[in-house]
């Protein structure tokens, strides 16, 4: 199962929703692949960025990095439970097809931190081939709109809510045209888990929970 998180704004909560989809789907159905095109992961997670290369050299190697030279990139974070990371400079768009293909096939359910999907080529072709293309949003007018004008269509919406919002679920199912997922809301208490670094053993287990639903 290939699922890829998405968003057409920035500071949404796709990286954390990303994060505890991962943590609470390798409690139930591990082994789970977390990969993170949008840099962010790391830092959400407390752990340190790779010295080595990830998504973008592998992608920028052509031929000369086959497909298994994936696994070689992967870092375990816990049980049932590694990281591919984004790794350094642009990310060439030329093998983003084999990209997917191999991650689909791995076996594994694979988590992908596309962040926002007009950010690269290589987080677009995620969001449009993923088994399961989950667009992350909040109940901002904004941000809708710009998710009926993306050059991809979510099969599923995570609704992250916070206080003070007119907009409605169905006000989102019918502008987005998928079907809402699930609903988080807005908790300070994360937040400051991923300001510390420590969303990998703070993230509320309730959380995790909730989104490991959208991977089963």
């Amino acid at each position: 199962m290939l699922i890829a998180c998405w968003s057409v704004k920035g500071g949404v909560g796709t990286t954390v929703a990303s994060v505890a989809m991962a943590l609470g789907a390798a409690r139930v159905a591990r082994p789970v692949l977390l990969v993170d095109l949008a840099g962010d992961v790391p830092g959400c997670l407390g752990v340190a960025e790779s010295a080595g290369p990830g998504v973008a050299e592998w992608l920028g190697a052509g031929s000369d990095a086959p497909p298994d030279a994936l696994v070689r990139l992967e870092q375990p974070l816990g049980p049932g439970l590694v990281l591919l990371h984004r790794g350094l400079g642009q990310m060439a768009p030329g093998r983003a097809a084999l990209l997917v293909q191999v991650l689909a096939a791995s076996g594994r359910t694979v988590v992908v931190d596309c962040g926002r999907v007009d950010a690269s080529p290589v987080a677009q072709r995620f969001a449009a081939e993923a088994d399961r293309s989950v667009l992350v949003t909040r109940l901002c007018v904004l941000a809708l709109r710009r998710a009926a004008a993306a050059p991809v269509r979510p099969s599923g919406v995570v609704v992250v809510r916070d206080a003070g919002r007119s907009l409605s679920l169905t006000d989102v199912e019918q502008t987005v045209g998928a079907p809402i997922l699930a609903e988080v809301a807005v908790d300070p208490s994360v937040a400051r888990a991923v300001d510390v670094g420590l969303a990998r053993v703070r993230i509320p287990r309730g959380l995790a929970d909730v989104l490991a639903s959208v991977a089963a």
